[in-house]
């Protein structure tokens, strides 16, 4: 395979992983972000740690989805994650839950 080729190939896998992702978000509490990573998760908890002076986080996801396009499954219903690098953890605006704003609830 061709250094071309091989370009072409990751390129129509990150569109499909990103299409994969724009239709499954919706289910997902949480997005998660390591140093190697990107994380859906529907429970996510981090722990600080020290061991020997060295400080680093402890990530644990259930019912998560691992942005990985090289990973076969990227369903996983639980993932630990070590790393030494910052952790970023935002939760997902769900606006479907939302009342409408012309509705018969608002007023």
């Amino acid at each position: 395979m061709s250094a071309e080729d091989l370009e072409k190939y990751e390129t129509e896998m990150e569109l499909q992983l990103y299409k994969e992702y724009r239709d499954i978000v919706g289910q997902f509490s949480f997005v998660v972000e390591t140093e190697r990573r990107f994380y859906l998760a529907n429970a996510v908890d981090v722990q600080v740690r020290n061991a020997d002076g060295e400080v680093y986080f402890e990530v644990r996801m259930s019912d998560a989805w691992v942005w990985d396009m090289y990973r076969p499954a990227r369903f996983v219903k639980n993932v630990r994650v070590i790393t030494f690098k910052d952790v970023n953890v935002e939760e997902l605006d769900k606006p479907d839950l939302r009342l409408p704003e012309d509705g018969p609830f608002n007023g």
